[in-house]
């Protein structure tokens, strides 16, 4: 399940674990804030404390293709 959100300054989703119990553990919520030059994602680690990633637009333009090629060393050039 996820939300989706509409702030002044950023969307935000927000990413709910939903697995059956029998099947281990949930994780933590893991929200996604979009801005116009970077996303930032957060989650609560084990220690209870925010864990905040930042991606530049080009980082997640770059996970995206990623996510769809095999094994290799890519350099997207930015144009």
């Amino acid at each position: 399940m996820f939300t989706i959100e509409h702030d002044f300054d950023a969307t935000v989703i927000t990413l709910i674990d939903e697995v059956d119990p029998d099947t281990g553990p949930l994780n933590e919520d893991v929200v996604i804030l979009s801005f116009d030059d970077r996303v930032v994602l957060e989650q609560i680690g084990p220690d209870e404390e925010v864990v905040r990633i930042t991606l530049s637009m080009h980082q997640l333009t770059e996970l995206r293709l990623a996510l769809n090629l095999p094994e290799g060393n890519y350099r997207i050039e930015r144009g």
